[in-house]
């Protein structure tokens, strides 16, 4: 299975799915996506793809592959190459992306030059002390041009493969309702779970339960 992190995030955000998927024996890939060569600033929406597409398709067949946030986007963007799908609270292609609220990115986002404990508990408010520590030390600076890129539109082909879209009860980033028109759209399967952020259903108290709940799905398909 290949696990696909967020923007400013890295494959650390997947330590609890990694422990529910291998105590069933289930090998889990989640590396970190690395920025392109020229610079943090310099690198595109395609770097972070071409990445994904490589680690996928190293993998021996059945493929899982999993996404969350933009890791999601580009999980979408390569589900041809999977057997399966998961999208989790997932930055929606085109033409969903035009409902996402509007933001404006530097060159670079500078989440892990200016992160603070503080700032992050009110990021994780359904996470615990230790996580909520984890993710403050882990953050790191983000390409502003893929964020402006992907919150532009990218278009994706509905996947062949079975899909499940996974979504907060409360997420500012990515709201609710426009995960569960996505799941219509693509006729995908869809849980709620009860996190009440962004990231919550990877990083929050609830993250082993949505993790079960996903190689529940996974071990049906």
């Amino acid at each position: 299975m290949l696990c696909v992190h967020g923007a400013g995030g890295g494959g650390w955000e997947w330590t609890v799915w990694r422990q529910v998927f291998e105590a069933a024996g289930v090998r889990v890939d989640s590396p970190d996506l690395q920025p392109a060569a020229s610079g943090l600033a310099q690198t595109r929406f395609e770097h972070y793809r071409s990445q994904v597409f490589q680690a996928l398709t190293q993998l021996p067949r059945p493929r899982a592959l999993v996404g969350a946030s933009l890791g999601g986007l580009l999980a979408a963007s390569c589900a041809e190459h999977a057997d399966a799908l998961v999208l989790v609270n997932p930055l929606p292609p085109a033409p969903w992306h035009s409902q996402l609220p509007q933001r404006q990115w530097p060159d670079i986002v500078p989440w892990g030059t200016d992160a603070r404990l503080t700032s992050t508990h009110r990021a994780l408010p359904d996470a615990d002390d230790a996580m909520a520590r984890l993710a403050f030390t882990h953050w790191r600076d983000e390409s502003g041009e893929v964020l402006r890129r992907s919150h532009a539109g990218i278009r994706v082909q509905a996947p062949d493969c079975p899909v499940l879209c996974v979504a907060s009860m409360v997420d500012d980033e990515v709201p609710p309702a426009l995960t569960a028109a996505l799941a219509a759209d693509w006729r995908a399967d869809m849980i709620q779970v009860s996190a009440v952020s962004h990231v919550g259903p990877l990083l929050g108290r609830t993250a082993a339960d949505c993790a079960a709940r996903v190689l529940s799905w996974l071990s049906t398909r």
